[in-house]
C-alpha cells in the first residue's frame, strides 16, 4: 500500500470529523450561546476533545471558521435569489433558506471573537448580494419601500431562532418536529407578506442602524484579542 493510499482513509476521517464539528458548534451555539463549551461541542460531534484540538487551536479559532462556513452560506442563498427572475421571489427564497439554516445564527457569539480579515471579507460579499436582493425587489415594486436591508436581516435573525423547536428538541419529542416546522412556515409566511409593498399601514419608529450589528462586534467581550478594523458580521 502506498503512503498516499494509507493517507486517504485517514484525510476522510478527518474531513468526517470537521464537518460534525462544525454542525455540533452551530447546534449547541444555538441552545448554549456564547458560554458553549469545547466538551459539549465535541460531544455532540461524536469526537474526542484531543481530535478538535488538533483541528483548531482554541474555541475561538473554532468560531472564527464556522463564522466564515456560515457566512458562505448565507452568500450561496443570495446568490440563488439573485440568480431567479422574480425578484419577489428571490427575496423570499433567500429569507426562507436563511432562516431554515435553523442554528446558522452568528447573533450568540457576536462581540466574543475577534472579526478576522477572512470574516470580514466573506460578510462584505454576502451584505452585497443581499443588497442586491433589496434593491431589485424594491425597483420592481414588490418590496414595500420603507423595508431596509437590516430590517430583513433581523427578521430573519428572529424567525431562525425558534423557541418551540428547541424545546421539542430538548424533550425529544420528534413526533411533533414537522407539526412545528410547518408551524414556523406558516409564520414565515405572515412576515413575508407583511413585507410587500401593498401592506397596508407604514412601519412604526424608524429605520433600525447598522450599529445594531457593528456594535455587537466591535470589540470582544470576553477579552480574546483586540479590536478588529476588518468590519462587522452582520448575519
Amino acid at each position: 500500500m502506498t503512503k498516499q493510499a494509507r493517507k486517504a482513509p485517514r484525510q476522510a476521517e478527518a474531513e468526517r470529523n470537521d464537518r460534525a464539528l462544525l454542525q455540533a458548534a452551530r447546534e449547541v451555539l444555538s441552545t448554549d450561546g456564547a458560554h458553549a463549551s469545547v466538551a459539549a461541542i465535541a460531544e455532540r460531534a461524536g469526537v474526542g476533545i484531543g481530535s478538535l484540538y488538533r483541528r483548531y487551536r482554541t474555541k475561538e479559532e473554532l468560531f472564527q471558521h464556522l463564522c466564515t462556513i456560515v457566512l458562505g452560506d448565507y452568500l450561496a442563498a443570495a446568490e440563488e435569489g439573485l440568480a431567479q427572475d422574480d425578484p419577489w421571489e428571490g427575496l423570499v427564497h433567500y429569507v426562507t433558506t436563511s432562516i431554515e439554516f435553523t442554528s446558522g445564527s452568528l447573533a450568540p457569539i457576536a462581540g466574543t471573537i475577534t472579526v478576522t480579515p477572512e470574516m470580514a471579507v466573506s460578510n462584505e460579499r454576502a451584505d452585497d448580494a443581499v443588497k442586491a436582493l433589496v434593491d431589485r425587489a424594491h425597483a420592481s415594486g414588490a418590496l414595500r419601500p420603507d423595508v431596509t436591508q437590516v430590517d430583513l436581516e433581523l427578521l430573519i435573525e428572529q424567525l431562525a431562532k425558534s423557541p418551540l423547536i428547541e424545546q421539542l428538541k430538548k424533550q425529544g419529542r420528534t413526533d411533533l418536529a414537522d407539526a412545528a416546522l410547518n408551524a414556523r412556515s406558516r409564520i414565515t409566511a405572515i412576515a413575508l407578506d407583511g413585507l410587500r409593498a401593498a401592506a397596508a399601514h407604514p412601519l412604526p419608529g424608524h429605520p433600525p442602524g447598522y450599529e445594531l450589528f457593528s456594535e455587537r462586534w466591535a470589540s470582544p467581550a470576553s477579552g480574546v484579542g483586540d479590536h478588529d478594523d476588518h468590519g462587522p458580521v452582520q448575519h
